[in-house]
């Protein structure tokens, strides 16, 4: 088990209210050793003007998640806190109603550093975004 805190999905969604994450309608829905999901609604907070998923959406819903799971993968988060450096996506297919899931695994998970990989599915399960990204580890000033 890559995690070294302990939580529960509805500590997580606590911890989102009054975040981006609330505003955007994520919720953690699902973890396991190595995995954290969340889903994201798309409707009106999440769509562009031509009524698609918005790509900044996704990469919302991916940082999120690779934000929250390296936070659960440090031992002492009152003197290190993750920062992301960098992230990209690929927005593979359009996605006009219902809900996303995000699923995030590690790539690597060092003491500096975490990469994240991040698929986003619609609720057919066909892959509609694939994300990475790059968690710096630093002090908590």
């Amino acid at each position: 088990m890559i995690w070294k805190q302990s939580f529960t999905l509805e500590g997580l969604n606590q911890i989102s209210q009054n975040t981006l994450a609330e505003n955007l309608g994520i919720e953690f829905t699902d973890f396991g050793q190595d995995f954290l999901v969340a889903r994201m609604p798309v409707d009106n907070r999440t769509v562009q003007p031509m009524r698609l998923l918005h790509g900044g959406a996704n990469v919302a819903l991916a940082e999120t998640l690779g934000s929250v799971a390296s936070v659960l993968c440090l031992d002492d988060t009152d003197k290190l806190m993750p920062v992301g450096v960098e992230i990209n996506a690929n927005h593979l297919r359009p996605v006009t109603k219902g809900f996303v899931n995000g699923t995030v695994k590690p790539i690597r998970i060092g003491r500096n550093m975490h990469i994240w990989n991040i698929e986003i599915k619609n609720e057919e399960g066909k892959l509609t975004c694939v994300s990475r990204l790059t968690i710096s580890v630093v002090p908590r000033n």
